[in-house]
């Protein structure tokens, strides 16, 4: 599952004793050759999405861990991105990646922001806020404060994109696995301090279609035909468009 270059096990197991923040810290250097990172197929599945839609002046990555949805920012915004997260090591590794991408005059420039997403340190400032893979780490009691944050950050009119992915069949193997994670990382937060906040399935769409709306987004979405559908028909991945007011 990990490259030679990921990390180890000892590591990961020193990660998950730790707290979310420093368990990214110790784990950036070696993130972009794990599973965890979004493969290039969503961003760009994204990135397609969203180009007639377009283009933006500026836009942000909400938890932009290390870099990885700048490209797709970059191919969708004409004036400045800006990621933000709470981990240093993880901006630290988006730093490096985003100089050693070369800079384009032509192209937005970039910035990479510590901060607490559900305390965002703007207001007004965005026309595309994305955001891939981090949702795990909030609790569903978190979303309202999470996407009024991301709200206020946004210009009037300005757009929260996402992916979401529909839950496997209860009878896949898939399912359970995920099942089982989340029931060993609950129990692993009962049990040790400080906690590490990671849940596969505490993102089901309609809750997060109605935290949104009452956010004060517009809410509508889209199937990502890239991923298929299941087998009643429905896609396997939705790309969710939530306008602000």
């Amino acid at each position: 599952m990990f490259s030679d270059q990921g990390p180890s096990l000892r590591e990961l197991a020193v990660q998950a004793l730790s707290s979310v923040e420093t368990g990214y810290d110790l784990l950036a250097p070696k993130f972009d050759h794990t599973p965890f990172r979004t493969p290039d197929t969503f961003l760009d599945a994204v990135a397609d999405a969203l180009e007639p839609l377009g283009p933006f002046g500026a836009g942000i990555d909400i938890c932009c861990g290390t870099g990885a949805g700048a490209g797709a920012l970059r191919r969708l915004c004409r004036d400045r991105i800006t990621g933000v997260d709470f981990s240093a090591g993880m901006l630290a590794a988006a730093r490096a990646a985003d100089a050693g991408h070369g800079k384009d005059a032509a192209g937005p420039r970039s910035e990479w922001v510590r901060a607490d997403v559900l305390a965002l340190p703007f207001r007004g400032a965005f026309d595309l806020a994305v955001s891939f893979g981090a949702f795990g780490h909030f609790l569903p009691a978190q979303r309202p404060r999470l996407f009024a944050e991301v709200r206020r950050a946004l210009r009037p009119g300005g757009l929260f994109a996402f992916p979401i992915t529909a839950p496997p069949p209860a009878d896949s193997a898939l399912h359970w696995a995920l099942r089982g994670f989340d029931a060993g990382m609950r129990v692993r937060n009962l049990l040790w301090r400080p906690p590490f906040v990671m849940y596969y399935r505490t993102f089901p769409l309609s809750g997060v279609l109605a935290d949104l709306g009452r956010a004060g987004f517009t809410v509508t979405h889209t199937a990502l035909e890239e991923f298929g559908r299941r087998p009643d028909g429905s896609p396997r991945c939705r790309l969710v468009l939530a306008r602000s007011a």
